[in-house]
């Protein structure tokens, strides 16, 4: 079924609600039309009603889809409210990992998202004023924005005052990284007595409490205060603390551990203030995934204005650890959900599973991991009790899920200290739910694990060191990395890829995650999952990085294709990411993921497309014999003597008209796109005594000469005795095609040119001479464009050309006379539209949000024509697209192989 639009969906619920107006007596049918209206398939709409797939405990009232919805009808008499929390924590409901869980009475509507955990709450008719919120069933994931009211990012800016008042009162910390590592404890310490004070670690307000009375309002015993105060947290027996802090309880840890040079700064009026004020904020709220990302922004130089925006979003988290490992857990538990021993035996098997994020920054995707192993494990623990009765009460002690399973390497000092804390918050948040469900009080303090968080720079740390593997324990690595194109990196970055690799120059940073976690878990049932830029699965890099690592006993079981990055910052950072996940060769089942579609494969390729491994490397010449070649067009170097402005050429031509015979229109792709005139001389050997009588163009050609000498450049200074000349010329008077070497990621085609003999194409863009329409038609195709955008690579985040590694290496099946006259009639068609809105730039003839239709309809002519020279049924999407060019590829390699001329294996004789 095709993907319905936001506009589709938004139209197909308004007439649903109508509808429910309408019919205002019988709502019984209102989910299934719900699951309609975001395209769920009819067949299984259907089903599900007539109860075949609905998996609901009470199918009376409850209406469930696994992995998509759990919805209740209420009574008038239950609350809605707790309600939804009974659902959410339910065995039955966990179980079938829902998506929503939706609740109504038809007066009012309550819904909660299961991955983001956001909930709606409106009146059951306001439904379609809220459409956007149940997007995820269409496979539209939805932005989300934190508010300046959120607990998170209030309590962020807040902490952020304090950080740049106790800056301000205590210069000497920026003097060395130690002095700044001891305030960055002193906040993680702060931050954990906020949280403490509010969730009953600590008494009700007890940390505020005590700041605010029994320190001065200037701020100058703040510094004593406090110090005593972390040294009684430190302290076993009240009776060896000082009076005020004698009700404090005994933490213990890493958090309060004594360290002599370890200092409370000193603090102002202000500080203080600003102390108790964060005192009055609802820490309870705040989420550990979330905050941590945040304050680290706030307490590192220079990324204060990025508040969050590199902070992975729940949805994308999910990305890696459910395909990973908790679908299959999930699914053990649904098998298992009658069976005592199963249950115990899942129980044994997740309380052992290692969780490994070797680039851990604050800990967010070790939270989110640790977080959903508890839900399960509650899950259980539940269904025991249900079917095992007082068997099991001593399972219900403690949580056997230990935050020392929870490994982590990250290289800046202070995020690793975020990190366990935020582990230690999420520890609590769980054990509370614990508490609420089975009424067994388990204590956070004194804090027995400490995590295994270790500072240090993942690229040049042993693993194995960190995160002991013998081969056999269930581990999972899982985080995202740090990307860092090649271009971008410094000294130490290319040090720490070399390390890793000998192909160090042209990979990016997040490469060494892939190397050094494939040498981890071959030969063993760890397994890894990393996000990525989609860089890694494009141009280049593809054979550099995977070859290598393929060749192993190592295979991808499950990749995400290519998806725009999101979190949950008002700043989104604008990357195109993957998901990758690496194991080692078995018979487990393979999937492609790719928008609200789950394919499974026999085989996942680098380039995440299903077919064999396929390795493209730089080619000098097409592996199609049918197409021309392309190269590079002609290079002046000339320091812009032999380039004419429009004015330029306007006033050569009035006082010499017979000029015209050596000047010529001169596009790169900056110039044809955006629609900007320019010329250049282009004069041939016979009319060089022509040119040298023209006085202007005599004094340019003397400066081109001289630029030429006294370039460094010996071959540049070989040309200074022909400055007429390009210093590079591929120029033909022919019809060519103009290919634009960059091209804005928005555009759904590349704008290439088909232009007359009257034009030389710079260096700046690629050029096909003795060029004729029908390539054109094949160049301009969306099949060709699926295979740049994999193949090619990008700049940033734009389209990258090349002739090597995407033209020549674009697999074409043998084309008729007949087949190339039906190309050249759709290409002619995009040429006359083109020509028809000349008024307008290309740059605006191919933005997608300004693309006129006539010039649309005529680029679907030539997709569909394209599409069926490849296959008689076309086809579903580019992933198929791909696959078949590759497959197309392989072919046409091996027939070249088989072609060329063998090289002979006979010895030569000795005497």
């Amino acid at each position: 079924m095709a993907k319905l639009s936001v506009k589709a969906i938004e139209t197909r619920v308004d007439l649903l609600v109508q509808r429910e107006r309408e019919e205002s007596e019988n709502h019984h049918d209102f989910i299934f039309d719900l699951l309609l209206a975001y395209g769920k398939p009819k067949s299984t709409v259907s089903r599900l009603k007539n109860g075949v797939l609905n998996v609901a405990l009470e199918p009376a009232t409850e209406v469930a889809l696994k992995n998509v919805v759990y919805f209740r009808e209420l009574l008038e008499s239950e609350d809605a409210l707790e309600e939804i929390e009974r659902l959410r924590e339910a065995a039955h409901v966990v179980r079938y990992s829902p998506r929503f869980i939706i609740v109504s009475d038809y007066s009012e509507l309550l819904a909660r998202d299961t991955k983001t955990g956001e909930t709606l709450a409106i009146d059951f008719l306001d439904f379609a004023k809220h459409f956007a919120f149940f997007l995820p069933w269409a496979g539209m994931e939805k932005t989300q924005y934190i508010s300046e009211a959120h607990a998170d990012v209030k309590a962020a800016e807040r902490m952020g005052k304090l950080f740049d008042e106790l800056l301000r009162a205590n210069p000497y910390v920026v003097e060395n990284d130690f002095n700044r590592h001891t305030l960055n404890i002193f906040f993680t310490r702060l931050l954990f007595c906020f949280f403490a004070e509010d969730t009953n670690i600590f008494k009700e307000n007890q940390f505020t409490n005590a700041v605010g009375s029994f320190t001065q309002k200037d701020g100058s015993d703040t510094q004593e205060f406090l110090t005593a105060l972390f040294e009684a947290l430190d302290t076993p027996d009240a009776e060896d603390k000082e009076a005020p802090f004698k009700d404090f309880p005994y933490v213990n840890g890493r958090l309060f551990a004594k360290q002599d040079a370890l200092v409370v700064p000193q603090f102002t009026a202000k500080a203080r203030q600003h102390l108790v004020e964060l005192g009055t904020l609802q820490w309870q709220e705040i989420n550990p995934d979330i905050f941590g990302s945040m304050f680290q922004a706030i307490v590192t130089p220079g990324k204060r204005s990025d508040l969050g925006q590199h902070y992975t979003s729940v949805p994308n988290i999910l990305k890696t650890i459910e395909p990973l490992f908790l679908d299959e857990l999930r699914e053990e538990f649904d098998a298992a959900f009658d069976n005592v021993k199963k249950l115990e035996a899942l129980l044994k098997r997740i309380s052992a599973i290692k969780i490994f994020d070797p680039a851990c920054g604050s800990g967010n995707f070790l939270v989110i991991a640790y977080k959903e192993l508890r839900r399960l494990e509650h899950a259980i623990l539940e269904r025991l009790a249900d079917i095992g009765g007082n068997k099991h009460s001593s399972l219900f002690a403690d949580s056997r899920i230990s935050i020392e399973n929870f490994f982590g390497i990250e290289i800046d000092d202070f995020a690793a200290e975020v990190a366990v804390l935020s582990l230690w918050i999420a520890k609590h948040q769980m054990n509370m739910e614990f508490t609420d469900k089975f009424k067994v009080e388990i204590p956070l303090i004194p804090l027995r694990e400490t995590g295994q968080i270790k500072e240090g720079n993942a690229a040049r740390i042993d693993w194995n060191e960190v995160c002991p593997n013998d081969g056999k324990e269930e581990i999972y690595l899982i985080g995202n990395p740090p990307y860092l194109g090649s271009r971008n990196q410094g000294k130490e970055q290319k040090t720490d890829l070399k390390l890793s690799t000998s192909n160090f120059k042209s990979l990016d940073y997040v490469c060494i995650w892939f190397i050094k976690g494939s040498e981890y878990i071959n030969k063993t049932v760890a397994q890894l999952s990393f996000v990525a830029t989609n860089s890694i699965t494009q141009g280049e890099q593809v054979s550099l990085l995977w070859k290598p690592i393929l060749s192993k006993n190592i295979e991808i079981g499950y990749a995400y294709s290519s998806f725009k990055w999101s979190n949950s910052a008002k700043k989104n950072a604008g990357v195109i990411c993957v998901v990758i996940n690496l194991r080692n060769k078995g018979n487990k089942k393979k999937y492609i993921f790719s928008e609200n579609l789950v394919t499974e494969v026999k085989n996942i390729t680098p380039y995440v497309t299903e077919s064999q491994n396929v390795w493209i490397s730089r080619r000098s010449h097409s592996i199609s014999p049918q197409l021309p070649q392309m190269g590079y067009g002609s290079m002046p170097n000339d320091g812009s003597n032999l380039i004419l402005t429009t004015t330029e050429k306007e006033e050569l031509l009035s006082c010499h008209p017979y000029l015209d015979k050596i000047i010529k229109k001169f596009y790169g792709a900056d110039q044809y796109i955006n629609g900007k005139e320019r010329y250049c001389l282009w004069i041939e050997d016979e009319n060089l005594n022509f040119a040298h009588e023209i006085k202007p163009i005599s004094q340019r050609l003397e400066k081109v000469r001289q630029v030429r000498i006294n370039s460094t450049e010996k071959s540049t200074q070989a040309m200074a005795i022909f400055p007429h000349k390009f210093y590079f010329s591929a120029y033909k008077p022919t019809d060519s095609i103009i290919v634009p070497r960059v091209s804005s990621e928005r555009r759904e085609y590349i704008p290439i040119g088909y232009l007359g003999a009257d034009t030389v194409i710079s260096d700046a863009a690629f050029a096909v001479y003795d060029a004729e329409p029908w390539l054109f038609a094949l160049l301009t195709s969306r099949l060709h464009m699926a295979w740049v955008r994999s193949v090619g690579g990008k700049l940033k985040t734009d389209y990258r050309y090349s002739n090597t590694l995407v033209y020549n290496n674009f697999p074409v099946p043998h084309l008729t006379p007949q087949m190339k006259t039906k190309l050249t009639e759709v290409a002619l068609r995009v040429l006359d539209v083109r020509e028809y809105h000349c008024e307008n730039t290309l740059a605006e003839l191919y933005d997608p949000d300004k693309m006129p239709a006539d010039l649309r309809e005529a680029h679907t002519a030539v997709d569909k024509l394209v599409d069926s020279l490849y296959s008689k049924t076309g086809f579903e999407n580019d992933e198929d697209r791909l696959a078949k060019l590759f497959d197309l590829y392989q072919k046409q390699v091996a027939e070249e192989e088989a072609k060329a001329p063998k090289k002979s294996t006979r010895r030569k004789k000795t005497t």
